[in-house]
């Protein structure tokens, strides 16, 4: 049985390391390498990975390889594999790659808008309008990020109507799901409770809503309880909690698959996805990558091991 009253059966979790997470790391991973960790996401039970984005190698060098990566990928019946883009040039690679998922990244606040996107926000965002439109006349599927809906470091709190309006944009254009980013982590539960209260009763569907939160003051599982209890069903998760912003270096990382599925042990609250199978795969990411990964548990279970 669920162990709180009125939360959902099951949670839908978009496994972000492949892109959002790597695209943070000092050191790149290998083509082969990111193939082997998008495998083994696979093995471990994720129907949603996100492979990679195909932006500017030279401001995200760590996922250079992206046309490489697609190419070589080998797509499993039943998973479905995400692929960021920042324009119609960028739609017209992933199409030429074979994408069938599609995710555009905007922002609810100026200031980010123009350190990650070099444009203001409204521009930014009417920018996108031929991107999805282009997405959904291929058939394709589309996600569209939208970060910095609680607080900005540069604009400072993001107000409920500016992010409805944002989400209204996206949503007009046609995307087929917000995926609502606390970009560096501020949030507390009472926050991301009025911000979903506020939307939900503008009219944004919350069945469209996912929600992206980083782990900066440790708020991430406190936060994901307060948006289930709202009605919200797809979180994004990082095996590792890797992850963070190139542009935004206050950033944390972001809420960890492996602390998320903790949470859920013995809850009645099902992922489909394998707790051991990812602490497994944090292990070895946390090699490849030559460094302790910040996610509590396979921290715990790593120092666990050493005492045994």
């Amino acid at each position: 049985m669920r162990f709180v009253t009125g939360l959902p059966s099951r949670i839908q979790l978009v496994e972000v390391a492949p892109r959002d997470g790597l695209q943070a790391e000092a050191r790149t991973l290998t083509t082969e390498a990111k193939l082997e960790l998008i495998s083994r996401l696979a093995d471990a039970g994720h129907t949603i990975i996100e492979a990679t984005s195909l932006v500017s190698p030279t401001a995200v060098p760590q996922l250079a390889d992206a046309e490489e990566l697609l190419r070589r990928l080998k797509r499993r019946p039943g998973v479905r594999y995400p692929v960021l883009v920042p324009n119609e040039k960028g739609l017209d690679r992933a199409m030429a790659a074979g994408v069938d998922d599609i995710a555009v990244f905007a922002s609810a606040s100026d200031s980010y808008s123009r350190k990650n996107l070099n444009r203001p926000r409204d521009e930014a965002l009417a920018a996108y309008a031929p991107v999805v439109r282009g997405a959904k006349d291929a058939g394709k599927r589309v996600r569209g990020y939208l970060s910095m809906v609680i607080a900005d470091p540069w604009d400072g709190p993001t107000s409920h109507q500016t992010v409805r309006e944002c989400c209204q944009w996206l949503l007009d254009f046609g995307v087929d799901e917000l995926s609502l980013g606390d970009t560096t982590g501020v949030g507390a539960a009472g926050e991301i409770d009025a911000l979903l209260v506020s939307l939900i009763d503008d009219g944004i569907p919350v069945a469209k809503i996912a929600m992206h939160f980083h782990d900066t003051y440790g708020q991430a599982l406190a936060n994901v309880m307060a948006a289930m209890a709202r009605g919200v069903t797809t979180f994004d998760t990082s095996t590792g909690g890797i992850g963070g912003s190139p542009f935004a270096k206050m950033a944390g990382g972001n809420l960890a698959t492996e602390d998320l599925l903790w949470m859920f042990k013995g809850s009645g609250i099902a992922t489909g996805v394998d707790l051991a199978a990812t602490v497994s795969t944090a292990r070895w990411l946390s090699s490849a990558l030559g460094h302790e990964l910040p996610a509590h548990v396979s921290r715990a279970a790593a120092s666990s091991d050493e005492r045994a």
